[in-house]
């Protein structure tokens, strides 16, 4: 096969996470056979799975949450009765403090109120966020194409939760990605659906443990009743679409279907804090008719049949299929490549290993222009690969992700972060992005070459534009961070 310089940008930017640098030769890969060096991830096993020593599951770090929480509340226990005796106990003669309990608290209650000054050491919500940021940053770093990443990252944000939701969130925002999204990223779509809604941080994001079934006995006991943020959600943006054959009648059905689907708290009662656990007290009773079908009343079973059916609904592949293409190929993406992946949606129930392959051999993908713009961590990832360097500490990654507006696992919504090029390509993004790029480019200057780099992640497709302009700057510095600017490296 001949050489294809233009289908090796293609397979590098729009399917992967950019060439990586040090001598990889992964353009040259790519331009020999631009497909096959996409497919090649997806014949992998378990290669989407992220194991990585010191990362825990997320009953360990519930448990590790909830310890945190009780040392916290002791420490303000003990603080304000020390700011109680130092204030309160007087001397009843003089009406100032006694000498000897004032010399023994006053100290104590004076650093107590200095201490929300005073740099703090990272504790165990934060180390675990950014322990789990540092491995999935790692692995796209050092993936071959990164096709797989791409994909995680795309389920990732198309099940989203947000770290900002609350403490449990954020330590478990990793443990949600690594048990609920990669085991299933080319497995079938019905399991990650049940795995994502089942998962005690989508239950906590989107306020399930709060729903009661009206005439539960629960919900005849507290007088509470259905949230119905789950189903709405799940139809809404997880699986139909908006609209999509569903009426407001059949989210509060599935809402019913879905009482009961928690998790275990702190005390235990129910199971191991932090495990998924139907409680049946909660759960709605008696059968419900959801989207025409009659679902009997079988427990936690009633929900997990009514979310196969919807797993398997038309509109489910016609709304996955467009969203697919529109991530990979265009905010409005060629229709025929739409109707093809929908139908392969259906035919294979949800192989997303057949989806993610039938992506890859339709030639519409290869065909269209590319006018996609790298989202910011995709553009960070894609750095530092054609750095050819691993990171080691997560901050600087973590402090870039948030200046270019997408911090990591915090969407500023349940439908995650716009996947459409005009919110990426706006003034003022691509001004921070050159702020960022300028930033790097000081660091990276005296390590390396500009023209070894553009070959490395442009080779023969690098435009006379680009090289001209690399070729005209002032200094090395200058030189990188206009080709970290340059539409090689930032469109996909």
């Amino acid at each position: 096969m001949a050489r294809d310089p233009q289908a090796a940008l293609v397979a590098l930017n729009r399917f992967g996470l950019g060439a990586r640098g040090g001598g990889a030769g992964d353009f040259a890969s790519a331009a020999s056979d631009p497909r096959d060096f996409v497919k090649a991830e997806l014949s992998r096993r378990n290669i989407a799975l992220l194991d990585v020593p010191g990362l825990q599951a997320t009953p360990v770090l519930a448990q590790a949450a909830f310890d945190y929480q009780a040392e916290v509340k002791q420490q303000r226990k003990a603080a304000a009765q020390a700011l109680a005796m130092a204030s309160d106990d007087k001397s009843a003669d003089t009406g100032k403090p006694a000498p000897k309990v004032a010399a023994i608290m006053r100290p104590l209650a004076n650093e107590v109120a200095a201490k929300p000054s005073s740099p703090q050491p990272p504790n165990v919500i934060q180390r675990t966020y950014r322990a789990e940021a540092l491995a999935r940053v790692q692995r796209a770093t050092m993936a071959e194409s990164g096709f797989v990443e791409r994909l995680v990252g795309f389920w990732s944000n198309h099940f989203c939760i947000s770290a900002n939701k609350g403490q449990l969130a954020r330590i478990w925002a990793g443990s949600f990605e690594r048990e609920a999204i990669r085991p299933h990223v080319l497995g079938r779509f019905g399991d990650m659906l049940r795995a994502v809604e089942q998962h005690p941080a989508m239950l906590f994001y989107l306020d399930n443990q709060q729903s009661i079934g009206p005439n539960s006995r629960a919900g005849r006991n507290r007088k509470r009743g259905l949230n119905e943020n789950l189903a709405r959600e799940l139809m809404e943006l997880h699986t139909l679409g908006v609209g999509n054959g569903y009426t407001q009648q059949d989210v509060t059905t599935l809402a019913a279907i879905l009482t009961g689907w928690t998790f275990a708290g702190r005390a235990g009662r129910l199971g191991e804090p932090g495990t998924f656990i139907f409680n049946a007290n909660a759960h709605e009773p008696g059968p419900q008719k959801l989207l025409g079908k009659v679902y009997d009343d079988t427990g936690v079973r009633q929900g997990e049949a009514a979310l196969s059916d919807i797993a398997r609904r038309p509109a489910t592949a016609k709304f996955i299929a467009h969203k697919l293409a529109s991530h990979f190929v265009a905010d409005n993406p060629p229709p025929v490549l739409v109707a093809k992946l929908e139908t392969t949606f259906r035919n294979t129930d949800g192989d997303l290993r057949a989806l993610a392959t039938a992506l890859v051999d339709s030639d519409e993908v290869w065909a269209a222009p590319m006018t996609k713009i790298r989202t910011p961590d995709e553009f960070l990832v894609a750095t530092g690969r054609v750095m050819g360097r691993i990171p080691d500490d997560p901050g600087r990654y973590l402090g870039a992700l948030n200046l270019l507006g997408q911090p990591l696992w915090t969407p500023p919504g349940p439908n995650g972060f716009s996947d459409a090029s005009a919110t990426w390509a706006s003034p003022e993004n691509m001004k921070l992005r050159l702020d960022v790029a300028s930033q790097i480019s000081s660091r990276i200057a005296d390590m390396l070459n500009p023209n070894d780099v553009l070959e490395a992640c442009a080779g023969e497709a690098a435009s006379d534009d680009t090289r001209k302009a690399i070729a005209r700057a002032e200094t090395r510095q200058q030189a990188l961070a206009l080709l970290l600017m340059s539409p090689e490296f930032q469109r996909r």
